[in-house]
């Protein structure tokens, strides 16, 4: 598809003031470094919330105001917020922000105010669930899966208004994400530059591109469970809530199926695990073709398999369901979709593998982001192959090893990927380098820490000690030596959180006192490192958008004088776009 005159002409809305062009902004950079700073902000509140249930576990009774309640509202509070607001809105309200106008050569988001909403939306969403931590009852203690009839019900924590406040801010989410969504839909399919046809764009965007498409179709099954729910818990219907006794009293409700919540939540739950895992291939794809100098291994390949991970991702969700029971046959189908699944997931790692395989490869901080992602996410990904089958699934569902596969594959693994992006891209948004030795202190002590945490808990997985457990005093089944895993998963965890305080200060001292980065320090071939201007303008393009010759990934192409050819210089040597002042770029 070629530039239209719409793209040429497409209105910047140029901001009036300060407000307008760091707050109310409708420029897709800004957009993306507001989602992001919203997403790293309450990722935080997670991570203190995370400590303090360790701190329970470790030194089980040493915290009076830890008490049961209390742990399972930091459960649930810690998962949703890791799973919903930060990796989902980072990886599409950030990565897909920032990165897509500038990798496919347009000047914006096609809505550049629907865009703007989405962010608020999403900031409202943020506060309405951060203020359940502060009305009575506190927060809701269900779990991260909201589960019904226990979610609703007296003797829940939180089960006034902390439910409540729980899915008015999960209704507002996919609200801003379905504006958000939208944006980036329609961009990528009508808004790319002259020459930049499907299959030359980024794996980065085509991650995000079929991640987005994900969310469009999966987030409505939780926004009418969230619905209905509401309306069980304020109007008293019997969408999942069945009769029952509750307190010793006979409830109102009759009639309701808890298994529709169940098939409705994980028909979203798991392509949201692929919500956020594409935009992560895409990007460590992108990462490790520059940093090792070369093409990236099978791009078609690459391509349809982010595709086909996508189509299967909606027709794996009961495997999250084996034990609430279900018909073997059925569990048959779940058990070989999910092992049918690995194999194009299995094809990216292969080709992650032969794109480095003889590589000219720099051990640059996102390189090693990169890499520990591959290896995290890999080994994550087999312990999924156990789960995936009924026989073995059963046993193990509640206990530790699900904990630890589940981070591994959606925590430690999309989080390295997070890291390793704002490594890569930082220059471009700030025209700095991030410092390197505080970046490799701060991989070291993230990659090794959460190995040390995660590893022990496969072990206490199999011996089988049970999850969401708020103390182990008095189980015969469970070793006393399972205790001191405890202590130890709890040490390295407290000593990851504080690895985090070192990246976060090496983003606020690199933008104050970081060294220069000049125009493209990482001599990538794709088109967001060739605008006139670092860090980019609004507008991106300056007078003229580029014109597209080539795919990403020209690097060491023989007979070449330079390592690295841009998607944007023509066969002759010359530039893809007209020559312009460079004064003049940020006009349009």
């Amino acid at each position: 598809m070629t530039s239209t005159p719409y793209q040429e002409a497409l209105p910047l809305h140029e901001p009036k003031s300060w407000w307008t062009k760091y707050v109310f902004s409708q420029d897709h950079k800004v957009i993306a470094i507001q989602y992001t700073l919203t997403a790293v902000a309450v990722g935080m509140v997670a991570l203190v919330m995370s400590w303090m249930m360790r701190l329970q576990l470790g030194f089980p009774g040493s915290f009076s105001f830890i008490d049961p309640s209390t742990y399972y509202q930091l459960v649930t509070m810690h998962g949703m917020i890791m799973v919903i607001y930060l990796l989902t809105a980072i990886f599409l309200g950030g990565f897909g922000n920032f990165l897509i106008p500038l990798m496919v050569g347009a000047r914006d988001m096609v809505f550049p105010f629907v865009n703007m909403l989405s962010y608020w939306a999403y900031l409202l969403s943020v506060l309405v669930l951060m203020s359940s931590l502060f009305v009575p009852g506190g927060p809701t203690g269900a779990g991260w899966t909201l589960y019904p009839p226990q979610a609703i019900l007296p003797g829940t924590p939180g089960s006034s208004y902390g439910i409540v406040l729980m899915l008015i801010s999960l209704a507002l989410f996919i609200v801003a994400a379905t504006m958000g969504g939208l944006n980036y839909v329609t961009t990528v399919l009508q808004a790319r530059t002259r020459g930049m046809t499907l299959m030359r764009m980024p794996l980065s965007v085509w991650g995000i591109f079929m991640a987005t498409v994900l969310a469009l179709l999966a987030f409505p099954a939780l926004f009418v469970s969230a619905v209905m729910m509401l309306f069980d818990r304020l109007l008293e219907t019997s969408f999942f809530m069945p009769s029952g006794v509750s307190m010793g009293q006979q409830t109102s409700y009759s009639g309701g199926s808890p298994i529709l919540f169940q098939h409705l939540f994980w028909f979203f739950g798991h392509p949201e695990v692929y919500i956020v895992a594409l935009p992560a291939f895409g990007i460590v794809s992108d990462i490790i073709s520059v940093h090792s100098r070369k093409n990236i291994f099978g791009y078609r390949i690459m391509v349809w398999a982010i595709v086909i991970i996508g189509a299967l991702s909606f027709i794996v969700w009961a495997h999250h369901m084996y034990v609430s029971g279900m018909n073997p046959y059925f569990g048959f189908f779940f058990a070989v979709t999910t092992l049918i699944i690995a194999v194009p997931t299995a094809i990216k790692v292969y080709n992650w593998t032969l794109t480095l395989w003889h590589g000219d490869i720099h051990l640059t901080v996102p390189m090693l982001f990169a890499i520990a992602f591959v290896s995290t996410f890999t080994i994550g990904g087999l312990t999924g192959l156990f789960l995936g089958n009924v026989t073995i699934d059963l046993p193990l569902s509640d206990t530790y090893f699900v904990v630890a596969h589940f981070h591994m594959v959606m925590g430690v693994a999309p989080i390295m990927v997070v890291f390793a992006g704002i490594y890569h891209w930082y220059p471009k948004i700030t025209g700095r380098m991030l410092h390197d030795t505080m970046g490799q202190v701060h991989f070291w002590f993230t990659f090794i820490g959460t190995y040390l945490i995660y590893f022990p808990m496969h072990y206490l997985g199999f011996i089988g000690m049970p999850r969401r457990y708020h103390a182990y005093d008095g189980y015969e089944f469970i070793p006393a030596s399972a205790q001191d895993l405890n202590v130890f998963i709890t040490v390295s965890a407290l000593m990851v959180g504080f690895a985090q305080f070192i990246f976060l200060y090496n983003l606020y001292w690199s933008y104050r006192k970081g060294k220069a980065s000049g125009h493209n320090p990482w001599k990538a071939a794709s088109l967001e490192w060739q605008t006139p201007d670092t860090p980019a303008c609004h507008g991106n393009w300056g007078a003229n958008l580029p014109s597209v010759y080539r795919w990403p990934y020209d690097y060491n192409v023989p007979g070449s004088k330079s390592d690295f050819i841009p998607q944007n210089q023509a066969a002759n040597g010359s530039p893809g776009m007209d020559e312009a002042d460079p004064a003049e770029g940020c006009k349009v």
